[in-house]
C-alpha cells in the first residue's frame, strides 16, 4: 500500500473525526473529573474504548505498550481490552523497561507469557528492521496499536520505540494504530540541538530537537511524513480535552513512571537538559529519590551551585546538595553537587539550563571531563556542544549555535501539530 503524505494526514483526520463521533455517542461510560477551566481530557485510549474500539473491528491486535499504558482508574489496558468481546487482543510487545516494567535502565523483560492474561509477550527492545518486522510477522496480528506515555526529550528510547515499531509494521505489511496521551512538559515549543544523522542510535534515530514538543501521535505522523522510506498504513486516535501550553498535573492523569528512573512530572520537566549529564564522569543522580534533579561528584563543592545561580537562568534555582547514589555512578559514595528547583516551570528552559550546568560544572570543578566514548555527542546530536565547551564558549554562544537547525525543524514540525 502506498500513500503520499497528504493522503497520510487526511486519513488519520478522517479517522480521528469518527473517533470524536462515535466517543460522542458514548463519553458517558468513561466521564474524566473536570481538569483546567472545567475541560476534560480524555486519553487516546479513553476515546477508542468508548467509540467501540472501531479502528480494530475485524483485526487480531497487538500492542506495545508498558505500565503506563493505563486507565484513568488505574487499570492496564491491556487488561481491560483483554476482557473486551469488542477487540480481538492476541499479542503484547514489550519495550525497554519490559511490558510490565521490572528491568532497569539498559534491559527488557524477554520473551514470556503473561501471567494476568496468558498473552504472549514479545521483546522489542533493541530490534529493528526486519528483525522486528519478523517478530510482528511470528505474533500473527494484523493491526499494531502503541500506547505508551513519553516524556518530551528526543534521547528518551520509547519514541524510538515508535519509530523502529512503525517501520517494522510496514515490512511486515501490518497496520499501525497510536493512542495518544499528552507530553508532560507541554507541547508549547521545540528546544535545543537537532540530531545530525550520522550520530543516529536508539537515544536518537532521526533529525528532531533534543525537546521536541510534540506528542506521540504527531511524532508518528511526523515520522511517517519526513523519515520512512515505505509509510506505514497508519491511523492516529487523538486526545481531547488537552492545550499544548498544559503540563501534566493539568491532565487529571495518575502518573506511573514511564521508566524506574523517570519517577515523577517534576522529573520530566528537566529530565531534556540534565540527561546531558549521562554523557560527564557526574553523576546524573541514578540512584538517588530524585534522579536528574540531584547531579554532582566527588570533590565538588558550593561553588558549583553558586556559579549557576549566577547565571540568571529563568525559572530555577540551584540548591548546594550531597548525596549517596545507590547504583550507577559513585554508588555507596557521598558526592557535593546542586539540586534543581524549578519555581516558574512556564519560564524554566531546560535545555538550556543543561548546558548553563555543564558549562559552570566544567569552570569551577576541575575533575570535570566527558565519558571517554564522547556519549555527549549522542545525547546532543553532534560534536558541537562538546566541542564549543571545550574552547570557553559561554552558554548563549552554545545555544546561539544550533538556533538554525532549530528553526527549520520547528517549521517542519508545524505540519504535523494535533492540538493549539
Amino acid at each position: 500500500m502506498t500513500l503520499s503524505r497528504r493522503n497520510l494526514l487526511a486519513t488519520t483526520a478522517a479517522v480521528a473525526a469518527g473517533t470524536t463521533a462515535a466517543a460522542a455517542s458514548a463519553g458517558a461510560a468513561h466521564a474524566a473529573p473536570a481538569g483546567h477551566g472545567g475541560r476534560r481530557l480524555r486519553t487516546g485510549f479513553e476515546r477508542l474504548a468508548d467509540g467501540g474500539y472501531a479502528p480494530l473491528d475485524g483485526q487480531k491486535v497487538g500492542i506495545v505498550t508498558n505500565p503506563t499504558g493505563i486507565t484513568r482508574d488505574v487499570r492496564h489496558i491491556v487488561d481491560v481490552m483483554h476482557a473486551d468481546d469488542r477487540v480481538n487482543l492476541t499479542a503484547v510487545f514489550g519495550p525497554e523497561h519490559g511490558f510490565r516494567g521490572t528491568a532497569q535502565a539498559g534491559g527488557s523483560e524477554g520473551r514470556y507469557d503473561d501471567p494476568a492474561t496468558g498473552l504472549p509477550v514479545y521483546d522489542t527492545y533493541l530490534k529493528s528492521g526486519q528483525p522486528l518486522a519478523d517478530v510482528f510477522t511470528a505474533s500473527g496480528v494484523d493491526t499494531v496499536v502503541f500506547d505508551i506515555q513519553d516524556v518530551g526529550a528526543r534521547f528518551y528510547t520509547y519514541i524510538w520505540t515508535l519509530f523502529d515499531c512503525m517501520e517494522a509494521a510496514s515490512l511486515a505489511g501490518k497496520r499501525f494504530v497510536v493512542l495518544d496521551r499528552p507530553n508532560p512538559v507541554t507541547g508549547r515549543a521545540a528546544l535545543g540541538p537537532i540530531l545530525h544523522k550520522e550520530f543516529a542510535t536508539f537515544v536518537g534515530r532521526q533529525p528532531i530537537a533534543q525537546a521536541h514538543g510534540m506528542t506521540v501521535a504527531e511524532l508518528a505522523l511526523l515520522f511517517n511524513g519526513e523519515f520512512l522510506q515505505s509509510p506505514v498504513p497508519l491511523e492516529t486516535v487523538t486526545m481531547t480535552g488537552w492545550k499544548r501550553s498544559e503540563f501534566y498535573d493539568v491532565s487529571g492523569l495518575p502518573w506511573v513512571p514511564p521508566s524506574p528512573n523517570m519517577p515523577t512530572p517534576e522529573c520530566a520537566l528537566v529530565y531534556s537538559g540534565t540527561c546531558l549529564f549521562e554523557g560527564t564522569n557526574l553523576s546524573e543522580g541514578r540512584g538517588t529519590t530524585r534522579p536528574f534533579e540531584l547531579l554532582g561528584a566527588e570533590g565538588v563543592d558550593g561553588g558549583w551551585a553558586a556559579a549557576a545561580n549566577e547565571a540568571g537562568l529563568p525559572g530555577v534555582r540551584f540548591r548546594e546538595a550531597y548525596f549517596a547514589p545507590t547504583f550507577s555512578k559513585f554508588a555507596g559514595r557521598t558526592v557535593g553537587g546542586v539540586q534543581l528547583h524549578v519555581h516558574d516551570r512556564a519560564a524554566f528552559d531546560p535545555v538550556r539550563t543543561g548546558i548553563a550546568l555543564l558549562v559552570t560544572a566544567r569552570r569551577t570543578w576541575e575533575g570535570f571531563a566527558w565519558r571517554s566514548d564522547n556519549w555527549i555527542d549522542k545525547l546532543t546530536g553532534s560534536t558541537q556542544v562538546r566541542t564549543m565547551i571545550d574552547a570557553g564558549a559561554d552558554t548563549d554562544e552554545v545555544v546561539h549555535g544550533w538556533e538554525r537547525e532549530l528553526a527549520a525543524f520547528r517549521r517542519t514540525r508545524r505540519q504535523y501539530l494535533l492540538y493549539r
